[in-house]
């Protein structure tokens, strides 16, 4: 029971995302994914980034799309809708162009400005 709370703090928090604090982060953390990918390459790094990069993204759509829903349902939603814009966003850059590290890095850039609206959208809804 204790974990269940929280895992909800937490969600709330990433969730009101006050000061596009958390918005801030997914975009460093894309950055820091890019630098990865263009000069060191280590795995461990890209762990480290894309673990919170998903946590935060995941938890956008999720709060943003499935409120109603249990929050372990709700993250796990988000994260299933995060993964399938990724995947719809970087097939188009693959159709478009060819996909490298740096259209790679837009493909993070666009989906973690997509979560960011459409979670601020949401708020803005319910005041």
């Amino acid at each position: 029971m204790g974990s269940s709370c929280r895992f909800d703090e937490i969600e709330q928090t990433i969730a009101y995302n006050k000061r596009l604090f958390f918005t801030f982060c997914s975009f460093v953390l894309a950055l820091v994914i890019y630098i990865n990918l263009s000069f060191f390459q280590w795995p461990v790094i890209g762990i480290i980034a894309s673990i919170p990069y998903f946590l935060i993204n995941g938890i956008f759509f999720g709060y943003a799309l499935f409120e109603k829903e249990d929050a372990f349902l709700r993250f796990m939603l988000g994260v299933l809708v995060l993964v399938m814009l990724l995947g719809f966003v970087g097939w188009l850059a693959v159709i478009l162009y060819n996909l490298d590290v740096i259209r790679f890095t837009l493909v993070l850039l666009i989906v973690t400005t997509i979560s960011s609206l459409l979670n601020k959208r949401k708020k803005k809804n319910d005041v």
